[in-house]
């Protein structure tokens, strides 16, 4: 009689344990997995992409401050080309 009451709560205890997954489960849960691994390093590229979009804009502006400046350092040099040019020819010549 103890033996039935064994077997009786192997059986119980073999029902309360959840089945083996089967391969579509394992399957689907690894495509899951792979899922998220892809959606997160998607996101990690695209934060990369702003990142390296911000710092070509500030390039971008800082190269034309440089082209700005540069315009007018070349102007200036010009002009004080032409100013000691008009000074040295006014000098009387010995």
């Amino acid at each position: 009689m103890c033996y039935n009451h064994e077997e009786e709560w192997r059986r119980e205890a073999d029902n309360l344990t959840p089945p083996p997954p089967s391969a579509a489960a394992r399957s689907a849960a690894l495509l899951r997995v792979r899922l998220a691994e892809t959606e997160l390093r998607l996101e990690q590229a695209r934060a990369r992409e702003a990142e390296l979009s911000r710092q070509l804009f500030e390039m971008k502006r800082f190269v034309s401050v440089m082209e700005i400046l540069e315009s007018y350092l070349k102007r200036r040099f010009r002009e004080q080309q032409h100013l000691l040019s008009r000074q040295i020819s006014s000098l009387p010549h010995s």
